[in-house]
């Protein structure tokens, strides 16, 4: 259901979108050009913009019911929150160990120790 849901929104924004960048707006917006002025040829002069604000409304609305009611169908496997709120409520965190360089030891590029090489003593 939820899901279904999501599609359902991912619909109505795209569908809200195209509506808004439609509608004509103080510069005349693209409602003017849609078609080559097809919208207002065929619902007439005032009608295109009507139905531009309506749907506007209406889908707006639906789009803001339907994000409200995806809270309340979400499963306890959707709303399990994210990786680290899980690991760190189950107790399994692993902080990284860092450790320091011992002395007679040489830190070796992968994070690693090796063993120094002994100082060469020259006889007297």
């Amino acid at each position: 259901m939820f899901a279904f849901l999501v599609v359902i929104i991912a619909i109505i924004a795209v569908l809200l979108t195209l509506v808004v960048l439609l509608q004509s707006g103080k510069g005349g917006g693209l409602a003017g050009i849609a078609s080559g002025g097809a919208t207002t040829q065929i619902l007439g002069s005032r009608q295109a913009p009507d139905f531009l604000e309506k749907a506007t409304w209406t889908l707006a609305s639906a789009f803001i019911v339907l994000c409200i009611l995806s809270n309340f169908v979400i499963g306890p496997e959707q709303g399990a929150g994210s990786v680290i709120q899980q690991q760190s409520q189950s107790g399994e965190v692993e902080a990284p160990v860092l450790s320091l360089p011992t002395e007679g030891t040489t830190p070796a590029t992968d994070g690693t120790t090796t063993p120094a090489a002994p100082a060469e003593t020259t006889p007297q």
